[in-house]
């Protein structure tokens, strides 16, 4: 008969599952171990950490190399079969050996989730975060901030990567601040895109009337701007467009208003708080020009090994099984063009979200590009059908570090708009 320890029997007792005990038992394997059995680590914390914010302060940035980000937060959102497609995704094999690191609680919950699906190689990683300067972060992680970080500076605590003189937050969308009046992040303002794009292509607005527009919020060039959206893309765009003004410092709430939500933090209702004009933006607008491009200049990166204008549009949009958009007719895209991919529709950017919203991993990123001969040491110029998807992924980039981007802003509603602008239909590859 199999014998039984009275803590084994204790546990049972109270209910406790058998993975439970398997955690008390766990392998553990340190890093250089792991790499001799081919195996691979997963970091069970969330995101922002493994993009490069500190747990606490001075404490260890990144993540540990080639490891894979699989926050226990989102294990919520995702069901077993989506669990499964993300290992597959990450050509994770069941006999995989797999080392978690993270809190312990994180750690036993996704170990809990992947055994469900059948992995069984599981361990904790022995010495995670314990070589600073073998840690693998994003290079500007700061530009993708996260809900305790930006409370942490309202409350005038020390924060890693803090503004160094005046900052504000705004919330962007679209029209009237309908949900902003019933709920935002307290202290933020409104800003409506609006003010910084018009009809009848939806591209930015003149430079005199984006000054004004600063003006208006009270921004300088040396303001830092920390924005967010119940659509990330809507606050990305406004993002974009602040940094070709020549706003130096503009962030994004990672995952937007659902982050903050869903931290649990503070909110208030109502109007913003009246801000001061500021008419001395302390620059010329455009300060950086080179960020937005104009079709002609789109059109000279076509066909280039060292540059790429890059699709941001779902997959049908691209072929031109449709428009994508009520107001746009023409079907299809830009011939020459190379697919970024983006989301199921042109409201979507699944391709490049975590299950809560946040950005993808960088490094997941970079691999979808390069499929289609995207790079960084290229000229790049997102776009898509007006702007938005575009400017979230022009941000991700940033914040990755890539040197020599851009948004064509005109985008498929300009490019179709011209007849002799050369088109392409149908199923293809990268070239």
């Amino acid at each position: 008969m199999k014998r039984v320890s009275q803590f084994s029997l204790l546990a049972l007792a109270l209910g406790l599952s058998t993975s439970v005990l398997a955690a008390d038992m766990a392998k553990t394997l340190s890093y250089s171990h792991l790499l001799q059995q081919n195996g691979v680590a997963i970091d069970t914390r969330m995101s922002a950490f493994y993009n490069g914010w500190p747990q606490s302060a001075n404490g260890p940035q990144g993540h540990e190399p080639m490891a894979l980000n699989l926050s226990a937060s989102w294990l919520s959102s995702m069901s077993d079969e989506q669990l499964a497609a993300w290992a597959q995704q990450h050509k994770l094999k069941k006999e995989t050996a797999l080392a978690l690191y993270g809190s312990d609680k994180d750690n036993q919950a996704v170990a809990d989730r992947l055994e469900k699906i059948g992995y069984t190689q599981i361990s904790r990683l022995s010495d995670a975060l314990q070589q600073p300067n073998r840690l693998q972060k994003l290079p500007h992680f700061e530009q993708l901030v996260y809900p305790q970080w930006l409370h942490d500076l309202q409350k005038s605590k020390s924060v890693e990567a803090k503004p160094t003189g005046d900052w504000k937050v705004f919330e962007a969308g679209w029209g009237a601040p309908k949900l902003y009046l019933l709920s935002h992040i307290p202290g933020a303002g409104y800003i409506d895109t609006n003010e910084v794009e018009s009809e009848p292509l939806w591209n930015k607005v003149s430079d005199e009337q984006l000054k004004a527009m600063l003006a208006k919020h009270g921004i300088r060039h040396d303001t830092t701007v920390i924005l967010y959206g119940r659509d990330v893309y809507a606050a990305a765009r406004v993002a974009q467009i602040m940094l070709y003004a020549g706003v130096k410092d503009v962030r994004l709430l990672d995952g937007g208003w659902k982050t903050w939500s869903d931290s649990g933090l503070p909110v208030e209702r109502g109007t913003a708080a009246k801000v001061k004009p500021e008419p001395d933006f302390g620059v010329t607008i455009p300060a950086q020009p080179q960020l937005m491009l104009d079709m002609e200049q789109a059109r000279g990166l076509l066909n280039r090994k060292d540059a790429s204008l890059v699709s941001i549009r779902s997959w049908p949009e691209f072929i031109g099984t449709t428009s994508g958009y009520s107001y746009i007719k023409p079907k299809g895209d830009i011939a020459g063009a190379r697919w970024g991919h983006a989301g199921s529709d042109s409201t979507h950017m699944e391709d490049f979200h975590n299950p809560d919203g946040t950005m993808r991993s960088a490094d997941d990123i970079a691999e979808m590009w390069k499929s289609w001969n995207i790079t960084p040491e290229q000229h790049v110029a997102f776009y898509c059908g007006t702007g938005w998807r575009a400017s979230e992924t022009f941000m991700y980039a940033r914040a990755m570090g890539w040197q020599n981007v851009a948004v064509y802003d005109g985008g498929w509603y300009e490019w179709s708009a011209n007849p002799k602008n050369p088109v392409a239909t149908g199923d293809r590859k990268p070239e």
